[in-house]
């Protein structure tokens, strides 16, 4: 492979990477806890944007769980959206160790 043509792949590589964290950073992730009583929404990024409760969760004489709830809904919705967003890079840098390699830099 000559060099213009891995310069080539390198701009496609980067122009294909920078359209899927555009992507990831539209989508939105769910996660709930407590059988959907608490439900959070988080964008590929992470940000929240929406806490969802269920009238039912709301006890007074027990906050500690609706906070636990709440905690658990964002971890999950986080969670899958880095993976998400990790399963979308990977799929754009799969080959990243093949070109590497023809670099001279063994093992990337």
């Amino acid at each position: 492979m000559n060099q213009q043509q891995m310069l080539r792949q390198v701009q496609q590589m980067q122009a294909a990477m920078q359209q899927a964290q555009a992507e990831i950073a539209a989508t939105e992730v769910s996660g709930s806890a407590g059988g959907g009583m608490v439900t959070a929404t988080v964008t590929g990024n992470g940000d929240l944007k929406a806490i969802k409760i269920d009238p039912g969760a709301v006890d007074p004489d027990d906050v500690e769980m609706l906070e636990d709830l709440v905690v658990a809904a964002v971890t999950e919705a986080r969670r899958t959206a880095e993976q998400q967003a990790q399963e979308k890079m990977g799929a754009i840098t799969g080959g990243l160790g093949n070109l590497m390699g023809g670099l001279g830099l063994p093992g990337m």
